[in-house]
């Protein structure tokens, strides 16, 4: 299993816009999931008859254990009743507690974690505001035609 933070808010709006200020501070969209009855997301390509299977297989594959399953039902039945989840995978203690913030700035209704203790090193987000590299300058040199051959001389492109 892999770590997950999921939030559920009341609406769909709500529940985009903490999905866009995720990707704003660097989360890889790949990393993150917004499940709404409109817009299923991942959800929306699991197998099953019907969408409410779809639902229910994606959100199992999420929280697998077996005392997570009133978890699951219970999360379908929010997203069939009109509420939107956000699902955030993150990568070691940094971004869960960066992503975190993020959630909870959206103010969701509920929050579930699951492995958060087996999350990985990788860091995407940033632990403070705004870009971590402001300017780059890269001096004329006749040597080199573009910035790539000035990074890596010894490779000709």
């Amino acid at each position: 299993m892999s770590a997950v933070l999921l939030a559920v808010f009341n609406d769909y709006d709500t529940a985009d816009r903490v999905r866009t200020d995720l990707v704003r501070d660097g989360f890889p969209t790949d990393r993150i999931d917004l499940t709404a009855s409109h817009e299923p997301g991942r959800a929306g390509l699991q197998p099953g008859p019907a969408v409410h299977d779809r639902y229910v297989q994606y959100f199992r594959t999420l929280f697998g254990r077996e005392d997570e399953r009133s978890c699951v039902e219970r999360l379908v039945e929010r997203i069939e009743g009109g509420a939107a989840t956000v699902t955030v995978h993150p990568r070691g203690a940094i971004e869960a507690a960066r992503a975190m913030q993020i959630l909870d700035h959206g103010v969701p209704t509920e929050k579930v974690r699951h492995d958060l203790d087996n999350a990985g090193m990788e860091h995407a987000a940033a632990s403070h505001e705004g870009a971590w590299i402001r300017n780059f300058w890269v001096e004329s040199n006749p040597e080199y035609h573009c910035i790539y051959c000035r990074m890596f001389p010894a490779h000709k492109h």
